[in-house]
Formats: C-alpha cells, structure tokens, sequence
C-alpha cells in the first residue's frame, strides 16, 4: 500500500521520522510485510495513518488546499485528519496511532468481541435487534449501513435472530471497536494526548462524535480520546458536509470505503479515491481548485 507513494519527493524521509515515532517499520510493514504481519491492530492503525498523510502531503506539494476545505476522518482516520488540519504534528499523529492502536489491542485480549455490519433494513428495526441482542450501534455510517459491536456470543444472536430485511457481515477485526470494551485503552491515550503540543484547526474539522465543526485544538484531542469508547457518526458527517455544500469529496488512502458511502449518500457530488500517485494526478486535473486554478 506505500510502495507507489515512497517514490515520490520527501516520502522516505517522512516515513523514515515517522518509524521513530511510532517505534514501527513502517516502511517494511507498508511494502513487504505479510496480511498477517499487519492485522493486528497495534499495527493497521499507524499503518493506516502513515498512508493518508502521505498522500495529503504529496496532494499539497503539487497543489493546496482551499481555505474552505471541510476535513474529517473515520474512526482511526480522525488522527490523521488532526493532522491534516493542523492540530498536531504528524509524527505526534504517529505516535497517537501507534499508543491507540496497542492500547485497544490489548482490551480486544480482555475479551472476545467483534463487530457485524448490519446492511439495510428499517434503522428502529435495526437499533431494536441489535439492543436485544446486546449489542451496540458502533458505527452508524449512513446509507441502510450500521456496524455493530460487542461480545461474540451477542453478534452470533443477532445472526440467529436478524432485523427484517437486512443482511449481516461478519468483519474481520480485533474486537469491539468505539464500545465500553475499549475502556482499557483510554487512559493509556489520554495520558499521551498530555505531552503533544496543540494548535486550533486551521481547516474546518468535524468530529466522529456528532459530525459537527470543532474549532478548538484541545476539543477536538479530546473528543478522539474519547471517540474510543464511543459510536462513530460518520452520518452525521457527511450532513454537515452537505449543509455546508461541499462540491468534491477525496479520500486520502487507503481509500474505497469512504468513497463508497460518499456514493449513496452525497449524490451529485463528485468522488475521488486516492490509492496511488495516479489517482492524484487525476484529481488535481479534475479539481482546479486542488491543483491552485
């Protein structure tokens, strides 16, 4: 997933700090490492931030971006999107990932969860089954999509007892993501986000919490510290996003998730995903206002 964008100008050295940062090669990890080398958690999480600030650094070294872009992230992806709006450094933005990413790898040892998307469906319908069973709405992502969470004995009662209409997907992760099982992984963040220097956002940031604009630095550290244990609300992003007319939607890599919901939910608006070099060279001609004309 790196390999394309270590041969551009500056990558190397970036992911050379940003190893340091997170005590992870990230580059072997990035180019050559094995699926299994990179499920676990403690790893996918500064993987996944090192790759969209690549490209966000790449995307500004061939153009800009406006003073009227709207940033956000989902889940693991708020870090970088801190980064990205000037909140914290980016090797701050490593370090983060590389201390969430172990501390909820060690509550997913606590015990055994996961996670299930509920695709479709009436969403009270949806919401119902899934407190019955004991689960918790994790990710309301918009679109019929909701991705529950919890214990595995809970997940296998919603598969025996589904919401009308709906169908169910097992999703290969660790555990219980943005539920009460991360609890234990809090205050091993918290305790970070107390050494890493803060500046106010100098883009518009929006939060997983409840996909409004954050202008304080602080506020929004917190409410990712906080967005462990709690629901993502990437529908409620992507209202706001609309509400304030955001005309192109880019998502930094790996992309395809986002730009799949981006798809359902923000009709008419066009839709970039960036998963090498290539994909950006074809934004920035597609986008005047990316590439600064």
């Amino acid at each position: 997933m790196l390999a394309p964008w270590l041969e551009l100008p500056g990558a190397q050295s970036r992911l050379d700090a940003w190893s340091v940062s997170s005590g992870l090669d990230l580059e072997r990890l990035g180019t050559t490492a094995t699926l299994q080398d990179i499920t676990d958690t403690a790893v996918t999480q500064p993987l996944v931030v090192a790759s969209a600030l690549l490209g966000a650094a790449e995307l500004r070294r061939r153009g800009h971006l406006p003073a009227d872009t709207v940033v956000a992230g989902h889940s693991i992806g708020e870090v970088s999107a801190l980064a990205i709006a000037g909140v914290i450094s980016e090797s701050d933005a490593l370090r983060l990932a590389s201390v969430r990413g172990a501390a909820m790898s060690r509550a997913c040892a606590d015990r055994p969860t996961g996670m299930i998307a509920v695709l479709g469906g009436v969403e009270a319908d949806v919401l119902l089954a899934l407190e019955n069973a004991g689960l918790t709405p994790a990710n309301r992502n918009g679109a019929g999509q909701i991705v529950a969470a919890g214990p595995l004995e809970a997940c296998d009662a919603l598969e025996q007892n589904p919401p009308s209409r709906a169908r169910l997907r097992r999703l290969e992760v660790a555990g219980a993501f943005h539920t009460e099982y991360m609890a234990s992984a809090v205050e091993d963040v918290r305790a970070l986000a107390g050494t890493i220097e803060v500046r106010d956002p100098e883009l518009t940031l929006l939060s997983n919490a409840d996909g409004m604009a954050v202008t304080s630095g602080r506020q929004a550290l917190d409410q990712v510290i906080a967005q462990i244990t709690s629901p993502v609300r990437w529908d409620l992003c992507t209202q706001t996003m609309l509400k304030r007319g955001v005309d192109t939607f880019v998502e930094l890599p790996p992309s395809g998730a986002l730009v799949g919901l981006a798809k359902r939910l923000m009709r008419g608006v066009p839709r970039y995903g960036l998963t090498t070099p290539e994909d950006l060279d074809q934004t920035l001609e597609s986008v005047p206002a990316l590439s600064g004309t």
